[in-house]
């Protein structure tokens, strides 16, 4: 088969790799599309995965083209998405139900190999099957969409939230819709891109703006999320919590990455920091939602590049250029 394969730091090629065969438990799909995410970038530049060369791409959806021995509830021709992580299920956090904390957290496209190919085993038991008029092109984003569902989870919304929300990629706007759909009485949007910014007001926020200066909340917002990662942006998200609010860390920042923050104030004003990480218990409701038609893919995705531009993908993502960015094999 053809794949995208890391062979080391800040090198992606594409190439022939043998196609995979299941185990007793897996499905091998065709991949139809794979997302490119924060966390791809990562490990093209060295970081997250245990080793290279790797095939990367955690965010999917494919046919199932074969079964494993043991595998029922699943046959040739399934339409499905799945889960990428692969706890342990052994460690403290996995048996209290904290499987997105594992002490040994693996993942395909991560630890093992991902979807950037045109074949990827999956265990079976994280499969979700998607309904026919869910476009296997599109639904990639299913998993990026979970990942912002288990956000609402943490934050427990209170209805009537005025929520701010730091960067306009595709976490920021998944957020922007989860909010609306969550009852906040509005929700703002802070992006340095233009073009991001554009695609916000087609989405229905309240105010989108290059800074979080421009919008007439001196008390703050209830809620403040930072979807990029960005240190200069999660120091200024900071400031502007209201009193009795809530910060939310949701973007991925360098591992190096430091911030400071006044602990007299996050004291004094009963401010609640919090973090969410990844996928836990959200990936099934995700799949849901996404069939009702709450992403709207076309505005979500703003391109589409065949197996063999893989290496033009990512170079246009790491540029901060678009939305949802997506490699599909089968093009």
């Amino acid at each position: 088969m053809r794949a995208a394969l890391v062979t080391e730091p800040g090198r992606l090629e594409v190439t022939d790799l043998p196609d995979p065969t299941p185990r007793p438990d897996d499905l091998i799909l065709k991949v139809a599309s794979a997302g490119i995410c924060g966390t791809d970038l990562h490990i093209l530049h060295g970081g997250f995965a245990q080793s290279l060369p790797l095939v990367p791409g955690h965010e999917f959806a494919g046919e199932v083209v074969a079964l494993g021995s043991a595998v029922t509830g699943f046959r040739v021709g399934d339409r499905v998405t799945a889960d990428p992580n692969l706890p342990c299920q052994r460690c403290p956090y996995c048996r209290v139900g904290r499987s997105n904390l594992c002490d040994d957290f693996q993942a395909l496209g991560v630890s093992e190999a991902g979807a950037m190919a045109e074949y990827l085993r999956v265990p079976a038991a994280l499969a979700v099957k998607l309904p026919e008029h869910v476009a296997l092109e599109d639904a990639a984003l299913v998993e990026p969409l979970s990942c912002a569902i288990h956000a609402f989870d943490v934050l427990s919304l209170r209805m009537g939230a005025h929520v701010l929300i730091y960067g306009a990629g595709t976490m920021g706007l998944m957020l922007l819709q989860l909010a609306k759909q969550a009852g906040a009485a509005s929700v703002h949007l802070v992006d340095l891109n233009p073009e991001r910014l554009a695609t916000v007001w087609l989405l229905g926020a309240t105010g989108a703006a290059a800074s979080a200066e421009e919008f007439d909340r001196p008390q703050g917002w209830d809620v403040v999320i930072d979807a990029t990662g960005s240190p200069r942006a999660i120091a200024d998200a900071l400031g502007r919590v209201s009193k009795g609010g809530t910060y939310l860390q949701f973007g991925v920042p360098p591992e190096d990455a430091r911030v400071e923050f006044d602990p007299f104030r996050v004291y004094k004003q009963e401010i609640s920091i919090l973090g969410s990480m990844a996928v836990l218990h959200s990936f099934e409701r995700a799949a849901d939602l996404f069939a009702t038609g709450l992403i709207p893919p076309e505005v979500f995705i703003s391109h589409r590049f065949p197996l063999e531009q893989a290496p033009e993908a990512m170079a246009l993502f790491a540029a901060g250029q678009g939305r949802k960015v997506l490699i599909q094999p089968g093009t």
